[in-house]
């Protein structure tokens, strides 16, 4: 008992705050897009990838991107974050921890790709590497990582290990696809934090853009993605999909219309409130779309 009230002390309101456990939402798509275009399904090594990714790892990478930048202004989902301590450098690393352990469960091979992601992240935020402050390497990290390798790691703890299956050209769209997703919104999650980024010595992409430009580059890389998702499902040959789709994104592409409209008059629209907003209107679409991708495996609607 001594040696475990120390380490539920480390989860304390402050960190529990930083770890931002809510902002795993944003990055559910890949994983569901990975569960709705999967073979056969080991539904334990799902629902445990799901938990180790959604409730360890990504929490993880906040709470320690949270501990390096110390930041005092909004950062993504929490606008007022507290003070961090030495409590969320040890809770992240416990959580870490756990999270190649019950990897372990799944395959070798799972748990190798979520020590690849976290050395992958502490590289992105760890002050004496830190990956965040260059423009383009810090942009390609997160649109690698958290894309295509999020898409390939959840697609090994679903159906397993097959190379084949893994690397084929279906998977390889697939994967491509997540990281033009992720890319596109990327930017515009740095789109209020320039000043506060470049008082940190953070020089993101989004600020080597400028407000428009930033709205243009993620723009086309949704393009993209879309293109893609277009490309894709007229291989597998499921038109009804694509209308499907395409009804589903038009909300986010009017909202980011009507926000860009906003910036170019004024930049005081390029703010946190504006683009949690639009975080959570495209996570919410995309996470409905690829449910009912998979909900229709078994119902064969469309």
């Amino acid at each position: 008992m001594a040696f475990i009230f120390p380490i539920v002390s480390w989860f304390d309101k402050n960190t529990v705050k930083h770890l931002r456990f809510p902002f795993s939402f944003f990055l559910l798509p890949i994983f569901l897009f990975a569960l709705s275009q999967s073979g056969e399904i080991n539904w334990m090594n799902t629902m445990l990838a799901f938990l180790i990714l959604h409730i360890l790892v990504f929490p993880s990478s906040n709470g320690y991107n949270s501990y390096q930048d110390r930041d005092e202004g909004s950062i993504g989902g929490l606008k007022y974050p507290p003070k961090v301590t030495a409590n969320l450098y040890y809770a992240t690393l416990l959580m870490d921890i756990v999270a190649l352990l019950a990897g372990l469960v799944i395959s070798v091979y799972f748990s190798l790709m979520v020590l690849i992601f976290i050395m992958m992240s502490r590289a992105y935020s760890y002050r004496r590497i830190r990956l965040k402050k260059y423009p383009v390497i810090g942009f390609l990290t997160v649109f690698v990582f958290q894309g295509a390798f999020v898409y390939l790691m959840s697609s090994v703890a679903i159906s397993g290990v097959n190379w084949t299956e893994l690397f084929s050209e279906n998977s390889i769209i697939c994967m491509v696809t997540s990281s033009f997703f992720i890319g596109s919104i990327y930017p515009l999650t740095q789109i209020y934090q320039h000043e506060a980024d470049k008082s940190d010595g953070v020089i993101s992409i989004s600020y080597k853009l400028g407000y428009t430009g930033t709205f243009i580059f993620s723009g086309l890389l949704f393009a993209v993605a879309v293109g893609l998702m277009f490309f894709y499902f007229s291989i597998k040959q499921q038109t009804f999909v694509l209308i499907i789709f395409l009804l589903m994104i038009l909300p986010v592409i009017y909202y980011l219309s009507v926000w860009f409209a906003k910036v170019r008059k004024d930049t005081k629209h390029a703010n946190f409130e504006n683009t949690m907003k639009i975080n959570m209107l495209t996570s919410a679409t995309m996470n409905l779309f690829f449910l009912l991708l998979f909900v229709n495996r078994y119902g064969n609607w469309f």
